[in-house]
């Protein structure tokens, strides 16, 4: 199965095109561009470097977030739009599932953490084996305080986090006793050819929807929005 994957829900832009799981040709930039000047010209790059057309892909893949807002959007609509007319099922994967799958093989806990401003982080918690990754909670965005009290609540150890929020994260929790060890600097970012793995198991299992149906998830409300309710609430 030919897979086109794309990320832009951070700060890196990733395509990757797989056949199955075999990684057939990848490129991620990080932060030289928006994501809407680099993801097109990347997949079209990608798919002639392969030999491959929009009519050889048998599956669409995105990481539809959570993540910021304009780069989720960026995503999303590109998958839609080059998935259109074409009646090829789409998946649309956490991005904080695909953060873990950087680390499918490691043992332990892993903790995607990605930066969701205020003080707080995208997050969810994946028990790694030698044989995947599984996940123990929903996604969620939390106070950095609130995941440490979360994590010395789960025996599993080592931890290990991967994310655009990494940096913050272990500089606040590294020294609270919590067995921490320090992730590759290789696998910490997010990565389309992650994003494709996990989604050729999720439509695998039927967890796949039409180019229509496809759709972002923000966990919560755009700052903006949030900003004006709070300014109706302030004045009723």
């Amino acid at each position: 199965m030919k897979i086109l994957a794309l990320e832009s829900t951070a700060k890196v832009a990733s395509v990757a095109v797989t056949d199955d799981e075999k990684l057939l040709a990848g490129e991620t930039s990080d932060g030289c561009f928006t994501q809407s000047e680099v993801l097109l010209p990347t997949v079209m790059k990608l798919l002639s470097a392969c030999a491959l057309s929009f009519s050889d892909i048998d599956l669409f893949a995105v990481t539809r977030g959570p993540g910021s807002f304009t780069g989720v959007r960026i995503g999303v609509a590109t998958v839609k739009g080059l998935a259109f007319g074409r009646n090829v099922p789409c998946v649309g994967v956490s991005t904080l599932t695909s953060l873990a799958e950087n680390l499918h093989g490691f043992e332990g806990l892993i903790v995607p953490v990605m930066d969701a401003r205020r003080n707080e982080v995208y997050t969810a918690v994946f028990q790694g084996t030698k044989d995947g990754v599984s996940r123990l909670c929903e996604d969620m965005a939390i106070s950095i305080s609130a995941l440490r009290d979360m994590l010395e609540k789960t025996d599993i150890r080592p931890i290990y986090f991967v994310g655009d929020g990494y940096e913050p994260v272990m500089g606040a929790l590294a020294d609270c006793g919590l067995s921490i060890l320090e992730t590759p600097k290789e696998l910490r970012l997010e990565s389309a050819y992650s994003t494709a793995r996990v989604a050729l198991r999720e439509y695998r299992s039927g967890q796949f929807v039409s180019d229509r149906d496809l759709s972002p998830s923000y966990l919560r409300l755009p700052q903006a929005e949030r900003e004006r309710l709070e300014r109706l609430k302030q004045n009723s």
